[in-house]
């Protein structure tokens, strides 16, 4: 078959680039177009020097002429940006967004969260939040698929089996996340810049971040009851990597081996997802560069809850691995293409 025409606009970002480099492996993919804004007439390379020998185009910026003859759109941009671009989509365009412009259904939230008015409501209709594990078989059927922020992909793919399952309580569920810097973008130095971020450790977005309506509403599609999640990121001193660790009360049907063996079987035929018992410590040294997400099933001191760790590397599976993964079930293509 003829190699799909791939634009991706955002490219010098730290998703953009690791997007790049996933691109370049897999078979069925071609960089037509990569764009941006102050980076105009620049080579990729200027970014990330291990791009240096490989044929890529010169940084454009992004003109909906380009349309035309591009198949995947992916879009690593500011919130909003994918809005824009949404509304000159052709028939051929399919559009991969990494950041939130779809990630919600209702565009009241988009302007609660992001203090910013939608721009394309009516395309929301077209596009679907796609957790791959969760949404595959729906993907193909979607226009623009819209990829899960880092931190809820660590959350809810252990979090999904478990509530569709009625198996634990959803009034109460704690989590406690940490990442590594990269996932603030290039940004993080000016935005930290009174910090030393090589030796700190920092709590943000307390009740507040972004993520809280993402996860709640992704979970409110399993269960009937009113979900309450009390989410705390936190940003660590290393460049990629995210640690979650979540507590949750189980219900009265359920139990240590009940959760353990739920996800196991969730996830069984799952190439990127490992779930482990036996209160496995998990770290994110053992995610890097991966598309795996490690999930580790633990006792607590208290029989009626569970400690449950997620780790991920927040650029590939939080973000440019889980937009192949997407293309891939979109396409039909093999699941692993540009992921091994």
């Amino acid at each position: 078959m003829r190699k799909l025409n791939v634009l991706v606009a955002g490219s010098t970002g730290y998703i953009g680039i690791q997007l790049i480099k996933l691109l370049l492996k897999h078979r069925y993919l071609r960089i037509k177009y990569l764009c941006g804004n102050n980076s105009v007439g620049k080579k990729i390379y200027n970014f990330d020097e291990s791009l240096k020998n490989k044929k890529l185009p010169k940084i454009l910026k992004y003109n909906k002429k380009f349309l035309i003859d591009t198949d995947v759109i992916f879009t690593a941009l500011p919130n909003g940006e994918a809005q824009k671009i949404s509304k000159n989509l052709r028939k051929n365009n399919i559009l991969i967004d990494l950041a939130a412009d779809f990630r919600l259904k209702k565009s009241s939230l988009f302007l609660k969260w992001y203090k910013q008015k939608h721009n394309a409501i009516n395309k929301i209709k077209e596009s679907i939040y796609a957790l791959p594990e969760i949404t595959k078989s729906k993907i193909k059927y979607f226009k623009i698929i819209s990829c899960p922020g880092c931190y809820p992909t660590s959350v809810l793919l252990p979090l999904i089996p478990l509530i569709k399952k009625k198996l634990i309580k959803v009034d109460n569920i704690v989590i406690d996340s940490k990442s590594g810097y990269s996932g603030a973008g290039r940004g993080v130095y000016k935005k930290y810049k009174n910090k030393n971020l090589y030796e700190s450790l920092s709590a943000y977005g307390i009740a507040s971040h972004r993520h809280n309506p993402e996860i709640e509403e992704m979970l409110k599609n399993y269960t009937k009851k009113k979900i309450n999640i009390y989410f705390t990121p936190h940003l660590t001193p290393m460049f990629r990597g995210i640690l979650s660790t979540i507590y949750i009360d189980l219900n009265s049907n359920a139990n240590y081996s009940k959760i353990l063996s739920s996800l196991m079987k969730q996830y069984s035929n799952e190439p990127f997802i490992k779930v482990f018992g036996g209160n496995k410590l998990l770290s994110t040294n053992d995610v890097i560069n991966t598309n795996n997400c490690l999930i580790s099933v633990n006792k607590s001191r208290n029989n009626k809850k569970i400690i449950i760790l997620s780790a991920i590397d927040n650029l590939i599976k939080g973000g440019a691995g889980q937009a192949v993964q997407n293309l891939n079930l979109k396409f039909g293509f093999p699941i692993k293409m540009g992921l091994k």
